[in-house]
């Protein structure tokens, strides 16, 4: 992230994809792919043709819980940070 080029303030300038109404609307998104993900699993469990297959909707679900987390843990972060900086003020 950039900092502000005044001096005085210094604040992050934080993108718009990484602002917080877009991570929250990534992790929405992402919530929806998790569970398309399990539905493929247990339709994949109960089919015995598609049991060699079920590694694709498991892998799928590792990875959308990846951005879940991540993103989670960004926003609290930035959270954080905010507070930090207004009980400093």
């Amino acid at each position: 992230m950039r900092l502000d080029p005044t001096p005085l303030y210094r604040k992050v300038i934080i993108p718009w994809y990484d602002s917080g109404k877009a991570c929250l609307a990534t992790i929405a998104f992402m919530v929806f792919v998790f569970l398309f993900a399990i539905t493929g699993i247990l339709v994949a469990c109960k089919t015995p043709e598609y049991i060699e297959h079920k590694w694709v909707p498991g892998l799928l679900a590792v990875m959308s819980g990846g951005v879940i987390l991540s993103t989670s843990f960004r926003l609290i972060k930035r959270y954080a940070y905010k507070l930090k900086e207004e009980k400093e003020n």
